[in-house]
């Protein structure tokens, strides 16, 4: 299981990580960009274009399957149940909805040392703590290093908690992805 999340500059910054990605990946792909309600489906769909893998904006009560992106909607938090996505217009946590810590909390949980966690540019915390509950999990993250970024909000909380196995310039986190979903490192 992979889950990202970004914030200010991830539209510039997740099509290069979801280019990168080979179309056999064999986890599902959770994706949290703070974003406006009725833009998600517009850029889920110009990310399916550029993307081997399948994307597209999560549903309600929809399985999840390998090889697929499924993006949250804007101002509907995500959550997995099982291999099922679950929306909720749940209260903002970190003040915003969607947020990646409330992805990441519903995820570590259930896939544990499976899990792969992203956290690309963005402005705020958001997905730190989800992070540090990953690697509590067993799980593997990975961060966005500052030189990259266009803010370095919150990857910087991740590394500031302890929380990021590695730091690594965009063009290396879809390689980080891969490799640490095929040996675990």
């Amino acid at each position: 299981m992979v889950v990202i999340g970004c914030s200010t500059g991830g539209p510039k910054s997740l099509p290069e990580v979801l280019s990168r990605l080979p179309g056999n990946l064999p986890a599902p792909v959770l994706v949290v960009q703070h974003m406006p309600e009725g833009f998600t489906r517009s850029f889920a769909e110009r990310l399916n274009m550029i993307s081997p893998l399948e994307v597209k904006e999560a549903e309600d009560g929809e399985e999840i399957h390998k090889g697929h992106v499924y993006l949250a909607p804007g101002n509907r938090h995500l959550l997995l149940n099982g291999r099922r996505l679950l929306l909720d217009d749940g209260p903002k946590v970190n003040y915003v909805r969607p947020a990646v810590d409330v992805l990441m909390n519903t995820v570590a949980p259930i896939y544990g040392p499976r899990t792969v966690g992203v956290i690309l540019t963005g402005m705020g915390s958001d997905g730190a703590e989800g992070m540090r509950l990953i690697k509590r999990n067993g799980g593997k993250t990975v961060v966005q290093n500052e030189e990259t970024c266009v803010v370095y909000g919150m990857p910087k909380a991740v590394v500031d908690l302890g929380a990021a196995d590695r730091i690594v310039p965009l063009e290396d986190i879809a390689k980080n992805i891969v490799l640490m979903l095929s040996t675990g490192m």
